[in-house]
């Protein structure tokens, strides 16, 4: 796609969720380069490695901002929304990880709920130089790998908290919506509405204590809408992978999500029969964990480019 020159959107208020109710922020046009300035999870309420978050967050009754929506021009319901992105660069030079009692993957929570005692609050922070991330209490040291830890369309009805995902987008946590690579959103309204936030510097899979290096940034991307084609789930295309985002709980019903959705993308674009399809999967299919500790939980399912082709070459 032709890129067609480039806009700047920079929020004076976030949105804390994704609603197809609220007025959009910008307008752009599919083909342009949009520059999205993006906040942390926190709205840089936590700054070092003193601050106790149930302390620095006490005042802030709603967390994850999100930059949104952006109004982008000819999609409409039943359209597929394509958000490439092009780079995401850092807006400080530290990132932010914490334990935040009762929340994360293994400790209780108000939805996995126990008689224990919260974990012991604390932060980490991690310098950002020369391309990675170093904390010295750890003495560790980590390539920048960013992506957006949250990515969205508006839901066709509802208004959804932004520390929720499903199949809007939302609070994947998935590493792979990343620079590089394209990911594929449903289009329920008038201009897609989308929203962006929640940059993460790096993440393991799962990101098991439920923060990752969070960080705040500008997002590039170009957007272009796929006109009378319809997904049901978030795609995600790279290089050298497909891979389909499933979103839910019990785990093996995101991973449900993720694979079915996996092979209708084979089945309508690739040639492949369904139960063929399934077979290659089950053989050749990758699997992880984007998060395990938000509202619902999100699975990726992947296979190799040059083995979905074979059907269709």
């Amino acid at each position: 796609m032709q890129v067609k020159g480039s806009v700047e959107v920079i929020p004076t208020t976030f949105s804390y969720v994704f609603s197809p109710y609220r007025d959009p922020i910008a307008r752009v046009s599919p083909g342009q380069r949009v520059v999205i300035h993006c906040e942390d999870a926190f709205e840089s309420r936590i700054q070092s490695a003193r601050d106790i978050p149930s302390r620095a967050l006490a005042g802030a009754k709603f967390l994850n901002p999100q930059t949104g929506p952006i109004y982008i021009e000819d999609a409409a319901p039943g359209d597929t929304l394509a958000v490439r992105i092009e780079d995401i660069s850092p807006t400080r030079d530290f990132a932010i990880s914490c334990l935040i009692p009762y929340f994360g993957g293994l400790t209780s929570t108000p939805i996995t709920r126990t008689l224990q005692a919260p974990l012991e609050e604390r932060v980490w922070l991690w310098r950002l130089e020369n391309g990675h991330l170093r904390n010295d209490e750890l003495q560790l040291s980590l390539p920048w790998q960013p992506f957006m830890g949250t990515l969205a369309v508006a839901p066709d009805l509802e208004a959804i908290s932004t520390l929720a995902p499903g199949p809007f987008g939302g609070n994947m946590d998935v590493p792979d919506v990343c620079p590089g690579n394209t990911v594929y959103l449903p289009v329920w309204n008038d201009g897609a509405l989308f929203y962006t936030g929640d940059t993460h510097a790096r993440q393991g899979q799962g990101e098991l204590c439920g923060v990752a290096l969070e960080i705040t940034s500008k997002v590039t991307v170009v957007f272009d809408v796929i006109k009378a084609k319809e997904v049901s789930w978030p795609r995600i295309e790279s290089a050298d992978r497909l891979m389909a985002v499933g979103s839910a709980r019990p785990m093996e019903d995101a991973a449900r999500i993720a694979y079915a959705e996996l092979v209708t993308w084979l089945e309508a674009d690739y040639g492949w029969r369904r139960l063929d399809a399934y077979q290659l999967l089950t053989q050749a299919g990758g699997l992880y964990v984007g998060n395990m500790v938000d509202t619902t939980y999100s699975l990726v399912a992947s296979i190799d480019k040059h083995l979905a082709a074979r059907r269709s070459s």
